[in-house]
């Protein structure tokens, strides 16, 4: 969110093949959401582009990266890091403590595709479960975004955006950035 320190989320792994959307989602809930940046391991770069055309389409500022050497991007952070799996503590026993922390230092939120290795749970400030039940990593990320923020992130202001969702109680309607501005200062 703006004027706080960094959320980037790095996408641990991916299975070709299997993980095409969720890591999609990953990065489309980051953004949304009110992280400021994603960090794709290399198997996943080819979601680079899909996230990027949203944020092209529908504003920002969010930056999409690859790196090669995610266990060493993991190392080389300089801030907090939680890991969200299903095997930590509630979210809700420790958002309060993550949430001062991120007040002052850049927070990395480690979100796994397939079996994480112990050196991450070892590396990770908190292992935080937004439930100790299976569930999509999607949904913990969404859920952990929002406890994060508080839903501030719900009323973010979009930059540089093409097109804008207007809210309706029916329907769809996207339109023009340029159109939805001339109604707002109607």
């Amino acid at each position: 969110m703006q004027g706080e320190p960094e959320v980037a989320v790095l996408r641990l792994g991916h299975r070709p093949g299997r993980d095409e959307r969720m890591t999609t989602h990953v990065g489309l809930t980051a953004r949304a959401l009110g992280a400021d940046r994603l960090v794709l391991a290399n198997a996943g770069a080819s979601r680079q582009d899909t996230v990027e055309d949203i944020t092209d389409r529908f504003g920002g500022p969010f930056d999409v990266e690859v790196t090669e050497q995610p266990n060493r991007f993991l190392k080389d952070w300089s801030g907090s890091i939680a890991h969200l799996t299903m095997y930590g503590l509630p979210v809700q026993e420790v958002e309060g403590e993550i949430r001062a922390a991120h007040r002052s230092e850049p927070l990395l939120l480690v979100v796994g595709a397939e079996k994480v290795s112990f050196e991450v749970y070892e590396r990770a400030d908190w292992n935080v479960g937004v439930t100790n039940q299976p569930h999509s990593e999607v949904a913990g990320l969404a859920v952990f975004l929002d406890r994060l923020f508080e839903g501030r992130e719900l009323d973010r202001e979009w930059e540089d955006a093409d097109r804008v969702v207007q809210p309706q109680p029916e329907g769809k309607r996207v339109v023009p950035a340029e159109e939805a501005a001339e109604t707002a200062d109607e």
